[in-house]
């Protein structure tokens, strides 16, 4: 970094009535090991208290005008307002209200910028609590923190929980928009994704930036406690990624993307075959158990348990059971198919707050 001059850090908190978690979300932040130079909660469209309480809590409020595009229009104002102020080589970091940082996020995600680092992810865990909703979706979130150690730490989503770009990314990235090399409109976020998060970091890496999600960048935040809130957050995930590899096309960016897609779609497959031979050989008597199959049953058993092992014993118990989690795949499924029917008859998707 040029000079002997720290950066400066500014942490944005774009929030919608989010009173009871807000003074939380802050306190973190405060108990980082480098705290931010500034703590700004973006206060858009909301009808409680959540402002008060943030600067009760030390935070600066900014409150957005006139902002029909959510947390993409939300932070698009906050960043126009806030980059003036900063040199190129100063960070911003972006974090969901309802996610708490690990003290060590904000220096392990500065000591984990280099040149080709454009930004650095969060890698997030589940909150305590939802009963077995809630312990399904911290076991796949620790799945997902297993995989991306196995992948030396590379960020396929910058996710929104927290975020840390450089000043001079976010500033290529809106040129880039401007000049038509990427979509999106004409500022940061794209105002055209329902998962501005995901299309980020396609706008970053087609830039030739590295995203990470460095050990000690942990984040703890909100699980859905009720199933048709877990439907519409993860159809408005899924929806918002299929429409981003729509948008951006075939690429060397996009390329891993879809294939991984692809490989989703063929698992939906191959569970719908299985499930109905499965049915066609019980309605034809007593079934035969082959040791063969029974074996790879339990290695299949056995993967699920080891793998779910960072989110605790009991949760080790719910994957050994295999019936639940596959009834949590399934709904995965149905998530993904339904995501390509609205996709193939142009339905639009709506914006349910979960």
């Amino acid at each position: 970094m040029p000079g002997d001059k720290a950066p400066v850090i500014v942490a944005l908190i774009p929030a919608h009535n989010e009173a009871r978690r807000i003074r939380a979300s802050v306190a973190a932040l405060h108990r980082q090991r480098r705290v931010p130079d500034r703590i700004v909660v973006v206060a858009d469209n909301c009808t409680d208290s959540t402002a008060d309480i943030a600067r009760l809590a030390g935070a600066a409020v900014l409150t957005s005008e006139n902002n029909r595009h959510k947390k993409a229009g939300a932070l698009n104002q906050a960043l126009e307002r806030t980059l003036p102020e900063l040199t190129d080589h100063d960070f911003v970091l972006v974090q969901d209200a309802d996610t708490m940082l690990q003290p060590s996020f904000v220096s392990s995600a500065v000591a984990a910028m280099s040149r080709k680092v454009g930004a650095v992810g969060g890698i997030f865990y589940g909150e305590k609590g939802g009963g077995l909703l809630g312990a399904l979706q911290r076991v796949e979130f620790h799945r997902y923190a297993r995989e991306i150690t196995r992948r030396r730490y590379r960020a396929d989503v910058l996710t929104g929980t927290a975020t840390l770009f450089r000043v001079t990314t976010l500033r290529e990235v809106k040129q880039a928009r401007a000049d038509g090399r990427i979509g999106g409109g004409d500022s940061y976020y794209s105002l055209a994704s329902l998962t501005e998060d995901d299309e980020m970091t396609k706008a970053v890496r087609t830039l030739g930036y590295l995203t990470v999600s460095p050990p000690g960048c942990g984040v703890v935040t909100e699980v859905m406690t009720t199933v048709p809130k877990l439907w519409h957050q993860r159809l408005r995930w899924q929806r918002g990624a299929l429409e981003n590899l729509r948008d951006y096309g075939w690429t060397r960016v996009t390329a891993p993307y879809i294939l991984r897609q692809i490989s989703m779609g063929l698992s939906v497959v191959f569970l719908a075959l299985y499930l109905i031979f499965t049915a066609w050989m019980l309605t034809r008597g007593r079934p035969e158990f082959s040791p063969f199959w029974i074996a790879i049953g339990l290695v299949f058993v056995a993967e699920k348990v080891i793998t779910a092992r960072g989110a605790g014993r009991r949760a080790q118990l719910l994957a050994g059971t295999l019936a639940v989690e596959l009834a949590y795949d399934m709904f995965q499924h149905a998530v993904y198919v339904r995501s390509l029917w609205d996709m193939a008859r142009r339905r639009e998707e709506r914006w349910i707050a979960t």
